[in-house]
């Protein structure tokens, strides 16, 4: 399996390109290298942290931080979007509409999904432990 298979990471994928554009077309020039980059950065963190997570899934806690990275990525790239259409940077609602709702839903799964792996994810002593029983 790869991380390119993980649901958060497909809609963080998107999500990146998406915010990537509404900078470049919907923001006024000023805000392109002020707000604009600082938005642009924490949604690429968010899909770059669920990478380098997965990268180190086999360490539990390595994995989790990331994730946990990922997921306050996401509530700053949600805070900058917020900050963009109260200024009225961002003045086409049904836009912001859009990536504020499916900002929360890449939340929510993140959030779900650290769950999982907390619940379920196998130890470092477990994987020795099997592999010293099946040699």
């Amino acid at each position: 399996m790869s991380y390119r298979e993980l649901d958060i990471w497909r809609l963080s994928r998107e999500l990146t390109v998406n915010v990537h554009r509404m900078t470049l077309q919907k923001l006024p020039k000023f805000e392109m290298y002020e707000e604009g980059s600082q938005i642009r950065r924490s949604m690429k963190s968010v899909k770059s942290n669920i990478v380098e997570g997965y990268g180190r899934r086999r360490y539990k806690q390595d994995f989790l931080k990331f994730l946990t990275y990922a997921h306050a990525s996401c509530d700053e790239t949600i805070d900058h979007l917020e900050t963009l259409f109260e200024t009225r940077s961002l003045s086409d609602e049904t836009l912001y509409n859009d990536l504020h709702n499916r900002l929360n839903a890449l939340g929510g799964k993140l959030n779900r999904f650290i769950r999982g792996v907390e619940s379920s994810h196998r130890s470092v002593k477990e994987d020795l432990a099997e592999y010293r029983v099946s040699k």
